[in-house]
């Protein structure tokens, strides 16, 4: 199994939610085939520019895939 490394911008809000450990998964557009067993690699923003902080390998462990429960298609919900 290949294991893909994913960087993702995050804004400060849910940054530092996930940094304090109370949100423990990620909503995302499923653009980049994201895997259980895949990594993120979050880089925080603010407006779209890096501060020079991340959180990194944070392993998916359960993928919700959207086209139900009111879901788009595209998009999908990871959880670490």
């Amino acid at each position: 199994m290949s294991r893909q490394h994913h960087e993702l911008k995050t804004e400060t809000q849910f940054f530092q939610a996930i940094e304090r450990g109370v949100k423990k998964f990620e909503l995302r557009k499923n653009d980049r085939n994201f895997k259980v067993g895949d990594f993120l690699n979050l880089k925080e923003t603010v407006n779209e520019i890096y501060t020079g902080r991340s959180i990194d390998t944070l392993e998916i462990k359960y993928i919700f895939y959207g086209g139900k429960y009111g879901l788009d298609k595209d998009y999908c919900i990871m959880c670490w």
